[in-house]
């Protein structure tokens, strides 16, 4: 099988947004069940519930943005990549992708914790998300190293 570098490039896009955005549902999977239990219990905690369950998310949203950078900027123009181009937006995308899974569930779990901790003490959402904003930044920094990457990709189209 002949893969062409468009067809490689797509890989790394696709790729880019599935791992993530499967992290991502595993993440809010986890504290959604959570914070079903501890609004069964307390309705008026429905809104903290959502705000956590909604940050393993983001990494999804991540996966997504590096996908359409890839289809929109690194190939929009008139230059189509070569097979070692296409391999180079698949490593590209790989920050993101890997850290955008292994952070949303690992980030799920720390909001599962802020679920407990919201359940016991309703007035401490600020140290719950405070925590997992900790997670989140890496996340971003995958996010940014994959468009940084992308970039210089994208000068190699604009050069050949």
């Amino acid at each position: 099988m002949d893969l062409t570098g468009l067809t490689i490039a797509f890989i790394g896009a696709a790729f880019a947004f599935l791992m993530a955005a499967l992290g991502s549902a595993v993440g809010t999977g986890i504290v959604g069940q959570a914070g079903s239990g501890v609004v069964s219990e307390d309705p008026a905690k429905f809104v903290n519930m959502l705000i956590l369950q909604a940050l393993p998310g983001t990494q999804g949203f991540y996966g997504f943005v590096a996908l359409m950078f890839v289809i929109n900027v690194v190939l929009g123009g008139e230059n189509l990549p070569t097979a070692a181009q296409g391999w180079q937006i698949v490593l590209a995308c790989a920050p993101i992708g890997i850290v955008g899974f292994i952070s949303a569930i690992f980030q799920g779990r720390v909001c599962v914790a802020g679920t407990s901790q919201l359940a016991k003490q309703p007035g401490t959402l600020a140290p719950a998300l405070v925590f997992a904003i900790v997670v989140e930044t890496y996340a971003v920094l995958a996010l940014v190293s994959t468009l940084i990457l992308l970039l210089r990709v994208q000068q190699g189209l604009q050069v050949s």
